[in-house]
């Protein structure tokens, strides 16, 4: 793990991520979107793209998770200023919470007032088969960790967020006319976020289960946090690739994760484009 990164010290970190993006566009995004494993199709829809790898941004390292391309992307979507996260960092490849979270904090620091965050996720629900779609409702933190400890940074957020309404009502109903528009199933459920890296034992999901998760994945969560910190309006897709462990008997791989994610992608990209040209007119 590398040196702890307090909220503290997000200003600073901030301002030298925006300046090295404003060297290259002065795009001002009025939503920000990650991508998550095998969802990064929807970038090649963006009109006129400027393209930005991690590692050419200060303090961030290359994104190593499969799957995962790491770029930063600014560009227009559905006729709407966008930034993309082409991949995200995730704590289990050694990072720090601190560092996971600066991406969804740039893009509020780059103007982007709307997050949507997207994620291939476990299923928990029994009753969902792989490809579902689920709008994320609520979730549960069981990472053990949070980005906000530390000294606070006050003119970021406030020292003890309010989560009542983490996942915006209102961006929430918008993703489901979105999705009735575009003709898409999109389920609705309980995002549980756990460390990883590997899969949960058949009694992890049926604990989860127990407290209300319909989707488990490893990422999602600590960003949540932060973006509703910073006072940004949140909404979020998982894409439920696989059953969780135990529930069919199948090991469980990272590939088929990737392949039903590809099977997923266009049903994924007509959503979410559909969802952007909503929240822009709105």
């Amino acid at each position: 793990m590398h040196d702890r990164i307090a909220p503290a010290d997000l200003p600073a970190r901030l301002d030298a991520l925006a300046a090295a993006v404003r060297a290259r566009t002065d795009l001002v995004p009025g939503i920000g979107i990650v991508l998550g494993s095998g969802l990064g199709g929807l970038a090649a829809a963006l009109e006129a793209p400027l393209a930005i790898p991690f590692s050419d941004l200060p303090g961030w390292p290359p994104a190593s998770a499969p799957g995962h391309a790491g770029r930063l992307l600014l560009g227009h979507l559905a006729g709407v200023p966008v930034v993309l996260l082409q991949g995200r960092l995730h704590v289990y490849e050694g990072h720090d919470p601190g560092l996971v979270v600066q991406p969804v904090l740039l893009m509020g620091r780059l103007g982007a007032g709307t997050i949507l965050l997207t994620n291939a996720a476990g299923g928990v629900n029994a009753a969902w088969p792989a490809g579902t779609l689920m709008a994320i409702a609520d979730h549960l933190n069981l990472t053990g960790l949070n980005p906000l400890i530390g000294p606070n940074a006050d003119l970021l957020g406030p020292r003890f967020p309010d989560l009542t309404d983490a996942w915006s009502p209102r961006l929430r109903a918008l993703l489901h006319e979105a999705a009735a528009d575009a003709d898409v199933v999109l389920e609705e459920g309980v995002y549980a976020g756990l460390l990883g890296p590997n899969y949960e034992t058949p009694a992890e999901v049926r604990m989860l289960r127990a407290l209300g998760a319909d989707a488990v994945g490893l990422s999602t969560v600590l960003e949540a946090i932060a973006a509703r910190w910073a006072g940004l309006e949140l909404a979020g897709v998982s894409l439920v690739t696989n059953p969780g462990a135990g529930v069919t008997g199948v090991p469980l791989s990272h590939e088929e994760v990737l392949v039903a994610a590809n099977e997923a992608g266009p049903r994924f990209e007509r959503l979410v484009r559909r969802w952007i040209a909503l929240v822009g007119a709105a």
